[in-house]
Order: structure tokens, then C-alpha cells, then sequence
């Protein structure tokens, strides 16, 4: 990841969708399947909160977005809907990547 990530609200969202998209995945592959097969459930309650953390900050950092650079209500709804969606984020940074911030 670039330094550039940080140098508009834009590029932080970018980063924390990243985060997030990480964390749900290790909830998803790693924390559950160590929860249920191998009865290990502090995976999912740390990865958990963590995932919880970075899904609150990204709905958080989706409206202050919405409201700095006047997004429409269907690319607000598609950026969130993206965030419930394994490799979903990873597909939005790819598309918000293009656009000009």
C-alpha cells in the first residue's frame, strides 16, 4: 500500500475497507473454523471484536465520504453492500482506485 492512502479522506476509507475485508476473511477461514472444528472459541471472539471494530469505523468513514464528496445514495448503498461480501472490499478499492479524489 502506497503512502498516497493517506493523503485524502478517500484513501483513508480505501485503507480501513482493506482492514476490513482482511478481518472478515480471517472470521470467515480462520476464527469460524477454528471455532467449530476444533472448539477454540477465543478466535472468534478476538478476530471478532477487531472485525467489529473495522466494520463500525468503515460504516463511519462510508457517511463522512458520502456527505464530503456528494456521493449518491447507490454508490453509498453499492460501497456497503460490497462490505458484507467476501472480497467485496477488495473489489470497491479496485473501483474507487479509478476515480479522481
Amino acid at each position: 500500500m502506497s503512502t498516497s492512502l493517506f493523503r485524502s479522506s478517500i484513501g483513508i476509507f480505501r485503507l480501513v475497507a482493506i482492514l476490513e475485508g482482511i478481518s472478515y476473511l480471517l472470521l470467515l477461514c480462520l476464527a469460524m473454523p477454528l471455532k467449530y472444528i476444533f472448539n477454540y472459541k477465543s478466535a472468534v471472539l478476538y478476530i471478532g471484536w477487531v472485525h467489529g471494530l473495522l466494520f463500525i469505523t468503515f460504516v463511519g468513514l462510508l457517511i463522512y465520504v458520502w456527505i464530503k464528496y456528494r456521493w449518491s445514495f447507490g454508490k453509498v448503498m453499492f460501497a456497503f453492500l460490497m462490505s458484507l461480501i467476501p472480497f467485496g472490499t477488495f473489489m470497491l478499492d479496485r473501483k474507487l482506485k479509478k476515480e479522481p479524489h
